[in-house]
């Protein structure tokens, strides 16, 4: 793929897409492209995590089971697994498994901190942006952790 193709699908996410033209393109040009048979692993439940994988073509099956159970999620074209770990030092959560032929795209997290630390502006409007998701997570909390205490009361 060109690297404005590349860029175009990063700007697709949510999250990049508040970074500025010129980030995205330092993301773009020092992400890798995988090309993964189906049944491929491209990281397995526990494993540390160092970046996040686009998904440009095929199907992922996510599992947080080992045990023959069906995926419980399979994302295909568009998808960003992982982004937590695009910004923090996880572990992680689920295995993903190549359900077809799939290319996906890695982002590296070392990558993003060097980009978000030479653009002020990309980095305060992610930052912005998770702080948002966080008072959203917060709220809904709130609501579950009422609901839970009105169920407790006689």
């Amino acid at each position: 793929m060109a690297l404005n193709d590349d860029i175009a699908l990063l700007a697709r996410q949510k999250l990049l897409s508040l970074m500025e033209h010129d980030a995205l393109r330092l993301v773009a040009f020092a992400a890798e492209s995988r090309i993964l048979r189906a049944g491929d692993v491209l990281f397995r439940s526990g494993e540390h995590s160092d970046g996040a994988f686009l998904v440009i073509s095929g199907a992922v099956a996510l599992m947080s089971h080992d045990d023959g159970r069906p995926a419980d999620d399979v994302v295909g074209p568009g998808a960003l697994i992982g982004e937590l770990a695009l910004f923090a030092n996880v572990d992680r959560p689920v295995t993903a498994i190549a359900r077809e032929p799939t290319q996906v795209m890695k982002l590296s997290r070392s990558v993003m901190r060097r980009v978000l630390g030479e653009s002020p502006e990309s980095a305060q409007a992610i930052a912005g942006a998770i702080g948002e998701r966080l008072r959203g997570f917060t709220s809904e909390l709130k609501r579950v952790q009422d609901a839970l205490t009105a169920i407790d009361r006689p």
